[in-house]
């Protein structure tokens, strides 16, 4: 059996974690050489610091399958040091905000080093897959596209005004918006520099076309999903996929299980509920597990084609992520076989 899943960052590592820990329980640990799932990793909040290339999504699923992720923030190294960062921030070097630990240097080195020799995304991150052992569980790792992107916030600039008076407006990139303001300036919209003319990664398409299920963890519907399927060709893939398509809602009880999906839901007009959040892949969603909180939501209103499921979304750790990870598959395939029980 052949899985996709397309990640965001700490949301989508967690339930592809417990999915890896569910599938060694099922079929045993990765034994042939073919990968049992792959996942294709957002690339949109991708940043350059300090002359480095940081591709945080990436990273943290990484890190997440290779063991060595700091579980209680959900990004960076396990138990890492920061006085590469001491030593910048003391020599005025900017930006502060933007912490990265000292062994977590060293992947954003080697990744600009080897890109600057000519090497593909997609080389890169098979290379560091390596080091962290991600085809021995049968898992491979694609950025959505070796095209560099990145994702900007606009956001109202009254210091500035337009020309007919009203607000102007200003860009930030989104780690900015994300990380420094922690999405507490409300956004306008959302752009991505170098979206239209990216192309997926090799194997993306094809993972695709040739996925007996395709899987959606619950990451940030806008900037990391939603990068994703902007990305020309993908959201087509989909919706011509001939595997069911399945999503775990990453709302639960209309607020968001962690980070700031709401403050991304916003400018779309799109609710902040499992329902409005299904509505943004309607046109391809086939199959939805939704929280048990959320079973009487009064007025939810899901894609007339998505099999709807209610259980226990929260990821308190490896086990109840698998089970999460097994409840998605076991939906998966059964709308594979031609039921939805």
């Amino acid at each position: 059996m052949q899985i996709t899943a397309i990640s965001g960052g700490v949301g989508g590592a967690r339930f592809l974690r417990g999915l890896v820990h569910h599938l060694d329980r099922r079929e045993g640990p990765a034994t042939d050489a073919e990968p049992r799932l792959t996942v294709i990793g957002n690339t949109g909040d991708d940043i350059t610091l300090f002359g480095l290339r940081v591709c945080p999504d990436l990273d943290s699923v990484l890190y997440t399958l290779g063991g060595g992720v700091d579980d209680d923030q959900g990004w960076g190294r396990d138990g890492d040091t920061h006085e590469v960062m001491t030593e910048l921030t003391a020599l005025g070097a900017q930006p502060g905000w933007f912490g990265l630990g000292d062994r977590d240097f060293a992947t954003h080195i080697a990744r600009s080093q080897w890109l600057g020799q000519g090497r593909s995304l997609s080389e890169v991150t098979a290379r560091l897959a390596a080091r962290w052992g991600l085809p021995d569980q049968g898992v491979r790792l694609l950025p959505a596209t070796d095209t560099p992107i990145e994702t900007h916030v606009v956001l109202e600039d009254p210091d500035h005004p337009a020309d007919d008076g009203s607000p102007g407006e200003r860009a930030v990139h989104f780690q900015q918006w994300w990380v420094q303001q922690q999405a507490a300036v409300p956004a306008k919209r959302f752009t991505v520099a170098g979206l239209s003319a990216a192309t997926p990664a090799p194997g993306v398409l094809e993972a695709l076309r040739s996925a007996d299920v395709i899987l959606l963890p619950p990451s940030n519907p806008v900037v990391s999903i939603g990068i994703v399927l902007g990305i020309p060709g993908l959201r087509d893939a989909l919706r011509g996929s001939r595997a069911p398509v399945v999503g775990v809602s990453p709302i639960i009880g209309g607020a968001p299980v962690r980070g700031h999906a709401d403050a991304c839901l916003a400018p779309l007009g799109v609710p902040v509920s499992a329902a409005g959040v299904a509505g943004l892949y309607a046109d391809f969603l086939d199959g939805w597990l939704v929280d048990t909180v959320d079973r009487d939501q009064a007025g939810a209103r899901y894609p007339a084609r998505a099999v709807v499921h209610h259980r226990d979304l929260r990821m308190r750790d490896v086990e109840t992520a698998a089970e999460i990870a097994a409840a998605a598959l076991d939906l998966a395939l059964g709308l594979r076989a031609g039921g939805a029980a």
